[in-house]
């Protein structure tokens, strides 16, 4: 059982009363402070885990993929992004430099895929080359911008020096 007992003072004073001593039970407050801290922590919520959706491919390797379908998106430094549609040897779209702000890569993508599309009758896949210099951000921002432009076939890569020599070109 908890207490509070305060003693008497004398303060040299003339007056000498028998002061009762206080008495406070803290027990029942005691108590309402340990169901406080139940309560609140049994209703807060906690961090919920951020994570992606990836499916994997299963099984056999299917047919090749022509180029002129595939879009390859080079991940470099200071929030840069090197693609090109089709091989960086003969690309049909030239390798440009873009950023992830509003007519950044969300543009190029859409772009390109209407173009793939209306050439091709099929969808676009995108290969994604993060560099040693690009951030895990980066990554993660392409891969938004996937899901947002709704691109269904994309695969994470790795990258080919000849990948690398055309971000050291274009300075990123």
């Amino acid at each position: 059982m908890a207490e509070l007992n305060s003693s008497p003072q004398n303060g040299g004073g003339k007056h000498k009363r028998k002061k009762i001593n206080a008495r406070v039970d803290l027990t029942a407050m005691v108590d309402l402070a340990f169901l406080l801290i139940t309560f609140f922590i049994m209703t807060t919520t906690l961090a919920k885990p951020k994570a992606m959706d990836l499916a994997m491919p299963v099984g056999k390797e299917d047919e090749p993929v022509g180029a002129s379908r595939t879009l390859t998106v080079c991940l470099g430094k200071d929030n840069k992004v090197l693609y090109f549609l089709g091989e960086l040897k003969q690309p049909i779209i030239a390798p440009s430099v873009t950023n992830f702000n509003a007519n950044g890569i969300r543009k190029a993508i859409i772009e390109t895929n209407k173009k793939v599309h209306d050439n091709t009758g099929k969808s676009m896949i995108v290969l994604v080359k993060p560099s040693d210099k690009s951030q895990y951000s980066n990554l993660v921002s392409t891969l938004d911008e996937l899901a947002i432009t709704g691109i269904q076939q994309y695969a994470i890569v790795d990258i080919m020096p000849e990948d690398v020599n055309a971000l050291k070109q274009k300075g990123i």
